[in-house]
């Protein structure tokens, strides 16, 4: 959606039209050869987008909006703007280095697919978010667009910014990190003023571990390790006391780089800075491992987490197909989750079966399933999600970590003992590579990513915004109300595309006696038969 030629990436502009006579159809025409065409209309996409429609001009400008959006239709975020000044970027003299500024009214559709009808593959709580219990919490249509503004809300001489990490470990935190200083230095903020609190939350109040001070000669090639230089911890969440040191301190930025639990304390502590009538903008940058983040695209160091992973899985692959009767047993983070046990299957092409949170299975089913790769294959790999099958576990969940996640029985070491008992002869083969993963440097894309994310914070901050996230949606960055990322996990649709397409791919059934126990069997195959000797899967149509 393009406001104004000041926005940013107006250069290679398309227009929407209809061309008359045509059915339904949506084309799209460079803005230059329809410099004549004075309303642009768009057929096929649905009536509340009436705000993507705008007015090309005699010189084939852009012009106004041909229907303005409603702001109903906005997922707003917050904002501090009504306590501080505004002034100019310090960008404007060189116009943001040639490329532009974002506008406050750039918005980002986040409703791409229109969907036939809703059998369609993918169509479920296609208008909203999926929640936990099944149910689909509706949101608007627009999210507001990422980036730097040609105006300001803080001076950047008088800024006191702090950076903390949150949670587990994952690829790029210092990667975000660097950035974030940067980003801050870049504006003008004096380098003695921007500071790195140490293990987490708990470091503002920890008499044994002193905030420590962040420069671009400090962090200059941190991005070329893994973990964070801050160190990280979970918990630790005293309100009150990080909002005294947030006072006392005199911040004014402070920026939180953690996942569904650390987001939660950057929002708990965004409402406790409000009601003291402190004002400091707390911006959050969305980490999970697990890419289980709401709405956005995918979290910073998940691409890498895949590409480690995978390399697991193919060590597991060959440790199996090497050994008679080889059984390779993986099993990868995914507490409620199952996307990078997904896509390293996926990506690996060696996995036979894949488990994952999402997706019940029982064990009679499964093993009797293993049974028949090996009788067919010599070996087979299983691939499993650190949190599926737990409700098959004895204890199952045992409570809740200091960070609000569940506390998981071990799945991996159950399915390898159990795999051992139940076929003679079998050689498993366990893998576990957790902690290696979460250690890793970033990829190239996951660093290029972290490197927007950084920067993107910063500018929303300095843009006066507050208790607010960026993050991708639809391969466009957006500010995101924190409140609405953190409802829920974000899973894995079992009737989506993605994981229909892993279980085409490696032809997996559903590991149930009882296929009435789905509502409907999504692959090609569905176990039947109870009688290990000869069970066998029967073609449906899927």
């Amino acid at each position: 959606m393009i406001l104004s030629q000041s926005s940013a990436g107006i250069g290679n502009r398309c227009l929407l039209f209809r061309p008359p006579g045509v059915g339904q159809q949506i084309r799209f025409a460079p803005a230059r050869r329809y410099r004549n065409l004075r309303s642009v209309t768009v057929f096929g996409l649905p009536e509340q987008s009436a705000g993507l429609l705008f007015k090309g001009g005699a010189s084939g400008d852009v012009g106004s909006f041909s229907a303005p959006v409603d702001d109903e239709d906005i997922l707003h975020i917050g904002s501090l703007r009504d306590k501080l000044k505004v002034r100019d970027s310090p960008f404007v003299a060189t116009n943001n280095s040639g490329g532009g500024f974002v506008g406050d009214k750039d918005l980002l559709f986040m409703r791409t697919t229109r969907y036939e009808s809703e059998d369609s593959s993918g169509s479920s709580c296609w208008n909203g978010l999926q929640m936990a219990d099944g149910t689909c919490m509706p949101l608007p249509l627009w999210a507001i667009r990422s980036g730097p503004r040609k105006q300001i809300y803080y001076d950047p001489k008088e800024v006191t910014a702090a950076v903390v990490t949150c949670g587990g470990l994952c690829p790029g935190l210092n990667d975000v990190i660097q950035n974030i200083v940067f980003t801050l230095e870049d504006y003008g903020v004096p380098p003695d003023q921007i500071f790195g609190i140490k293990y987490g939350l708990r470091g503002f109040y920890d008499k044994d571990f002193k905030p420590i001070n962040l420069n671009k000669q400090i962090v200059q090639n941190i991005h070329l390790q893994g973990g964070t230089m801050l160190g990280t911890s979970r918990g630790g969440a005293d309100l009150k006391e990080i909002v005294r040191k947030i006072d006392l301190w005199g911040l004014t930025h402070l920026y939180v780089v953690g996942g569904n639990g650390g987001n939660a304390a950057a929002n708990a502590i965004n409402t406790e800075l409000e009601s003291a009538g402190v004002v400091c903008s707390v911006i959050g940058v969305p980490k999970s491992i697990d890419n289980d983040i709401l709405l956005i695209d995918k979290c910073f160091g998940f691409e890498s987490a895949v590409e480690e992973a995978q390399r697991a899985l193919l060590a597991g692959y060959v440790e199996a197909a090497s050994a008679r009767c080889g059984l390779g047993l993986i099993k990868l983070m995914g507490r409620q989750s199952g996307y990078i046990a997904m896509q390293a299957s996926m990506a690996s092409g060696v996995v036979d079966v894949c488990l994952i949170p999402e997706v019940k299975f029982e064990l009679e089913a499964l093993t009797a399933y293993v049974r028949q790769v090996m009788r067919r294959k010599g070996y087979c790999v299983v691939c499993i999600a650190e949190g599926a099958g737990q409700e098959i576990m004895q204890h199952g969940q045992a409570g809740r970590d200091k960070s609000g996640n569940p506390i998981l029985s071990d799945i991996g070491t159950h399915l390898r003992d159990l795999f051992k008992e139940s076929m003679k002869g079998v050689d498993v083969k366990y893998i576990d590579p957790t902690y290696m993963i979460r250690a890793i440097p970033t990829t190239t894309n996951d660093r290029i990513y972290c490197k927007v994310l950084g920067q993107g914070a910063v500018h929303g901050a300095f843009a006066g915004f507050t208790g607010c996230t960026v993050g991708l949606i639809n391969t466009h960055y957006v500010y995101l109300p924190i409140p609405v990322i953190i409802q829920a996990a974000r899973t894995v649709d079992p009737k989506g595309r993605s994981w229909n397409r892993l279980r085409t791919a490696i032809n997996q059934p559903d590991f149930v006696t009882d296929s009435a126990t789905y509502e409907e069997p999504t692959s090609s195959q569905v176990v039947h038969e109870a009688d290990y000797g000869s069970r066998q899967t029967a073609s449906i149509a899927g």
